[in-house]
């Protein structure tokens, strides 16, 4: 099999932890300039957006000279910008790092803060504070939380060891425990292993279970009771997306403050930090593929539902 060939280093630097922009010209097409392409490309960034990077000289070659705004469309060309960044929120939570060595880093990550630049949610996310805060410009995730999830994250620090730790979690070699807040009435019977089906359409915000062969197994047991309320211990085998909150629903005990499930939510105002989902990556566990040392980590984090659900609770 042919491999494919790894794309030129940037010419530009990170701007606030956040990379810049790279685009590839498609092999074939009728834009007549690069500049027609990244219009047609970019129709959402707004009207003008495109024509005026070009004008600042903001979008560049790979030798990091800038692209003249008639610069005729080369098939396979790369170019790179920088986004323009709209004001974000900043979640006022702490990411506390609790490993790092020069492969790795384990970062606690706190509710309401993605993990990576996605839609909206840019600077203000784990990976550019980190980048930010530990002077690693090289660093990435390796995997991902729910941004309303809080917990363990491993980030590797080497791009060329990146793929190492990435196939951990494809090829299950991770063992993961999570801790969540629910209602514990009516009870169902625990422990369990929900085997099923889940299904994430793009542009819907929830998943759902259909018929047909499992790819989610989750195993849910009850660690604590009181109150009405019980602390679960979730253990997942495998990595759909929201798994866990889809299990939880489905055995009729959804986890505190999901704006999803059982309902979609009314959406909140931006920072708005209250009643965050009471859900918790609580401990990884791996036999490190480049160093071959055994980790086990285990999050610092409480869930405040249990701790003081009044407090949570009030709005």
């Amino acid at each position: 099999m042919r491999r494919r060939t790894p794309p030129p280093p940037s010419p530009l630097p990170q701007l606030d932890g956040v990379d810049p922009v790279r685009v590839r010209l498609p092999a074939t097409g009728s834009w007549a300039t690069v500049r027609e392409y990244l219009v047609e490309r970019l129709s959402g960034a707004g009207a003008g957006r495109v024509e005026a990077l070009f004008d600042a000289g903001l979008v560049v070659g790979a030798d990091g000279r800038p692209v003249a705004p008639d610069a005729p469309y080369a098939p396979g060309m790369f170019v790179w910008f920088h986004r323009e960044l709209a004001p974000e929120v900043p979640v006022p939570f702490a990411i506390d790092v609790v490993y790092r060595d020069e492969h790795i880093v384990v970062a606690d990550k706190p509710h309401f803060l993605a993990t990576t630049p996605r839609g909206s949610h840019i600077s203000e996310t784990a990976l550019a504070r980190l980048r930010r805060d530990l002077g690693i410009q090289t660093l990435t995730a390796a995997h991902r939380l729910d941004r309303l999830t809080a917990g363990l994250v491993l980030f590797t620090v080497r791009p060329a060891e990146r793929g190492a730790y990435q196939t951990l979690f494809r090829d299950r070699r991770v063992r993961k425990v999570y801790e969540a807040i629910a209602p514990c009435e009516p009870a169902p019977e625990l422990p369990v292993t929900v085997r099923s089906r889940i299904v994430k359409e793009r542009g819907v915000l929830t998943a759902r279970e259909v018929p047909g062969e499992p790819n989610a197994v989750s195993r849910i047991e009850l660690a604590g009771q009181r109150g009405g309320l019980g602390r679960y211990r979730l253990v997942p085998a495998t990595g759909q997306t929201h798994q866990l909150r889809v299990h939880m629903n489905a055995l009729g005990v959804p986890i505190l403050g999901d704006p999803l499930y059982p309902r979609i939510a009314a959406p909140v105002p931006a920072g708005d930090f209250r009643r965050p989902l009471q859900l918790l990556a609580r401990e990884l566990e791996f036999t490190d593929p480049v160093t071959g040392a055994e980790h086990r980590f285990r999050s610092g984090r409480t869930l405040a539902a249990w701790t003081s659900y009044d407090a949570w609770a009030a709005v």
